[in-house]
């Protein structure tokens, strides 16, 4: 795997080296032993997948409370989605700093997103399916979120937002000293 680091402190894009052959290609895509090599010593305990059925869906911006300490590694099965990172942690040389890459099924790169950063994502193309690996079990009393629109971040989607969960549309204006500003 090709660990690439980004603006934000903690996230790597992990990139597939494949081995082709006349079957195809063979590729690692998690290995504990690579990640904790790159400062992340994480056990992925939990995978989901999300799937989408509208181009313009837009999931997000989650990421967990204290005292969780979730990481996600996220990667595009099928089709095609601009991802969206901000980092929350308070202190931090990259606090409040945003990454935007985009993720897709042809590609097979994933982006580790550590705990206390958001993570959102808008599918670019109809019937996307995004594959999560989590570093702790879900805990839906530490779940939280910011508005995928919020001006504190100026965050720009490509397409109109067509489909999101009422919960990811209300979220209130983010402020630094709200409790949900991760530590």
């Amino acid at each position: 795997m090709i660990f690439e680091a980004t603006a934000i402190e903690g996230a790597f894009v992990v990139r597939a080296e494949r081995r082709v052959d006349e079957r195809g290609f063979f590729a690692r895509v998690w290995c504990r032993d690579e990640f904790a090599a790159h400062g992340m010593a994480v056990d992925m305990v939990q995978a989901s997948v999300s799937h989408n059925t509208h181009a313009g869906t837009l999931r997000g911006m989650h990421y967990a409370l204290p005292p969780a300490r979730e990481g996600k590694l996220v990667r595009c099965e099928r089709g095609r989605v601009h991802d969206v990172l901000v980092d929350l942690r308070r202190g931090g040389a990259s606090y409040l700093r945003h990454v935007a890459l985009e993720l897709d099924d042809a590609s097979r790169d994933a982006i580790y997103i550590p705990p206390g950063v958001a993570h959102g994502f808008q599918t670019l193309v109809d019937d996307c399916q995004v594959l999560y690996m989590m570093s702790e079990s879900y805990r839906p009393e530490l779940a939280a979120g910011v508005r995928f629109d919020d001006p504190a971040f100026g965050l720009r989607w490509p397409l109109p937002v067509r489909v999101i969960a009422q919960r990811d549309r209300d979220y209130a204006d983010y402020a630094r000293e709200l409790p949900g500003a991760a530590r």
